[in-house]
């Protein structure tokens, strides 16, 4: 195995602090075994001697205090102990898992939240006049503008984050307290009315969608249902 000197210079300082890590070959061997151990798809929950440390002290400090949570210290306890860290993803699933949001659906999910906030507030800006001609024009969505969620059986990863931005981090108020299960497939649908509405996005500065603007959207809401 071919390795720069500067690397091979930070593998021999490490090895240096270490009196039971006599060769090169050796420290090769332990750190490897270090970032496989770190590896988070192994399956397993990994603690450090110095987070086994902590978590024997605040268990400790849950016994003296009578203090009553969702996590039984006296079973990580056990974990730690046993070395049993396959436990936690078998008892816990909700706090040891291995799913992470993936940044295209995190941007794709604000994307549609932030344009159905330019259609539903420009949709409340139009006269009652504007309003029977957008309902001729976007028939059948023209008199159902109101941002409907996503899927939830097919589409649940979007709805989840778009629950997370709403009711958690507080963006897009204007959806709080909505269900956001749409029950039918949405993705083609905000897909198909986001290419009309992107160009638009930069004008809109001070200023709401209008009439015509609020037509091609939701025309092309139509054109992919």
């Amino acid at each position: 195995m071919r390795l720069e000197e500067e690397l091979l210079a930070r593998v021999d300082r490490w090895r240096a602090n270490r009196h039971d890590v006599p060769t090169r070959s050796e420290a090769m061997r332990r750190l490897i075994e270090i970032g496989l151990a770190s590896d988070s798809s192994g399956g397993a929950v990994k603690f450090t001697d110095g987070e086994k440390l902590i978590f024997s002290m605040l268990r400790d400090l849950y016994k003296h205090l009578h203090v009553k949570g969702e996590i039984d210290p006296e079973f990580m306890m056990e974990v730690i102990s046993g070395g049993h860290y396959w436990a936690p993803k078998w008892d816990m699933v909700g706090l040891f898992h291995d799913r992470e949001d993936s940044p295209r659906v995190v941007g794709e999910v604000a994307d549609y939240l932030d344009m159905w906030s330019f259609i539903e507030q420009g949709y409340q800006e139009l006269s009652n006049a504007d309003k029977k001609l957008l309902k001729q024009q976007a028939e059948p969505f023209g008199d159902r503008v109101k941002f409907p969620g996503f899927d939830g059986n097919n589409e649940s990863e979007y709805m989840s984050i778009a629950r997370m931005f709403i009711d958690h981090m507080d963006r897009w108020q204007l959806f709080k307290g909505r269900e956001l299960n749409s029950h039918s497939r949405t993705l083609d649908v905000y897909r198909a009315m986001y290419r009309v509405f992107e160009p638009m996005r930069k004008t809109l500065v001070g200023t709401d969608l209008n009439v015509k603007q609020l037509t091609a959207i939701l025309s092309a809401w139509k054109r992919a249902k």
